[in-house]
């Protein structure tokens, strides 16, 4: 997860497309509409989509294919911060694409700056599926004057708490989930409960890692982080950057957090032997606990409230960049993808919280519960936290000041900076990234 590459200086504008794929787009189509000719699509993602997963197991694009015997479907898959760093170099040289490309939530506004290296999937007929998403979803991957969108929404990321419910036992604190839930209505009562619990239990820690707990916080506070609506870096005027800093240092002076590094070897790892007892949880987490945790943590989790209230972490697009092939088979893999359908199959699977509203009151949804969470109410739990979700602007160079800030919170977290120079240090290295 390098930090040393500045994604906003690699967005350079892509001049590199061809007449025919121009007229390709704009008729609906980029490629031929013989459906015996023999096509292979390739789709780009990061973490964990639902479309081919080994733990838990879900194929949706064996089943694509199946339905479409001329496609051939090939996944690259990278953590999320290589996968838009390598998207963007690739969409800067003008080679290197796949015909698929999934943006999370961070990024796009990023990506959506340069709408011309994009699809414009007004041109394919996406504006008959708009109401499919909420309006929110749908603006995030449309350019301001509404005349080009590159995206179709996936997922979207309500949070909850996850929990070990023999960590907790362990340390005399209750298991119930409601009995839990009320354990921490604030941030302040979450960090005088892991107090209580790295005093039972020093052979782990209260929190995964400090940067988690962190951005959680953060995208709680209010409809922007680190920049405005008009793109000014306002790091240091948002009292809500520094107040989820504030809550986050006084975790990490409480020796709660196990100071690991997401979606690295030491944090999967952690999932399984116990180095901590709460996680911040979108939905798409349950999922990741499920593949990383294997069958022995099967019923040791549960979901919980998140203290504070509601909030959102994650949430993707699937994009087609103008430099890839096949145009037309894309969009139609993609609008297959997020149909309500194969995103529900995708939560019920792996935990992605479904963008498709018209399932938020379908009982296939708001009944299902997770065996491997101690059967947890997640359809209900996630649903009533996606209603409440409201936007939060996430400026063109979000993703490379979020790692910055993290970088410097991490100081502090291994004892190398305090709390006040890491602030000032990241005041600094956050408006550097935001250039």
């Amino acid at each position: 997860m390098s930090v040393t590459v500045r994604r906003g200086r690699l967005l350079a504008v892509v001049a590199l497309v061809t007449a025919g794929a121009v007229a390709g787009c704009s008729s609906g189509g980029g490629s031929s509409d013989n459906k015996d000719k023999k096509i292979t699509l390739s789709i780009g993602t990061f973490g964990t989509f639902g479309y081919k997963e080994d733990k838990p197991a879900i194929d949706l694009l064996a089943e694509y294919t199946k339905q479409h015997p001329n496609i051939k479907i090939v996944q690259h898959k990278l953590n999320s911060d290589p996968h838009h760093q390598q998207l963007a170099q690739h969409l800067a040289a003008g080679s290197g694409v796949d015909d698929i490309e999934a943006i999370e939530e961070g990024y796009i506004a990023q990506f959506k700056a340069h709408p011309q290296q994009f699809v414009n999937l007004l041109d394919m007929g996406a504006s008959k599926l708009k109401d499919n998403w909420a309006s929110w979803k749908w603006n995030q991957s449309m350019t301001a004057d509404g005349k080009t969108q590159i995206g179709l929404g996936t997922d979207v990321g309500p949070l909850a708490m996850c929990y070990r419910t023999d960590l907790f036992a362990q340390a005399g604190l209750p298991t119930d989930r409601q009995a839990v839930s009320a354990l921490w209505p604030t941030w302040d009562a979450y960090i005088n409960a892991g107090k209580t619990f790295v005093s039972k239990v020093p052979s782990s820690h209260w929190v995964d890692a400090a940067t988690n707990t962190y951005n959680t916080i953060l995208m709680q506070q209010g409809d922007h982080t680190y920049f405005d609506k008009k793109n000014a870096f306002v790091m240091s005027s948002n009292a809500s950057v520094k107040k989820a800093w504030d809550i986050t240092m006084q975790m990490i002076n409480a020796k709660e957090s196990a100071n690991l590094a997401a979606f690295q070897d030491p944090w999967n790892a952690g999932f399984k032997n116990g180095a901590f007892a709460t996680i911040a949880c979108p939905s798409w987490m349950v999922g990741y606990i499920q593949g990383q945790a294997g069958d022995a943590g099967n019923g040791k989790w549960d979901v919980a409230s998140l203290p504070g209230g509601g909030g959102n972490w994650g949430g993707s697009f699937l994009t087609l960049p103008k430099i890839g092939k096949h145009h037309k088979e894309a969009y139609d893999l993609a609008v297959w993808l997020t149909s309500a359908q194969q995103q529900l199959k995708v939560f019920q699977v792996v935990g992605n919280f479904p963008s498709a509203v018209k399932l938020y009151d379908k009982p296939e949804l708001t009944g299902f519960k997770n065996a491997y969470m101690n059967n947890a109410p997640v359809g209900q739990i996630f649903v009533d936290g996606a209603k409440k979700n409201k936007p939060v602007y996430l400026g063109p160079t979000n993703g490379a000041v979020r790692l910055a800030v993290e970088n410097d919170i991490r100081l502090v977290e291994q004892g190398r900076a305090t709390s006040d120079d890491a602030w000032q240090r990241a005041l600094t290295d956050g408006k550097k990234a935001a250039s």
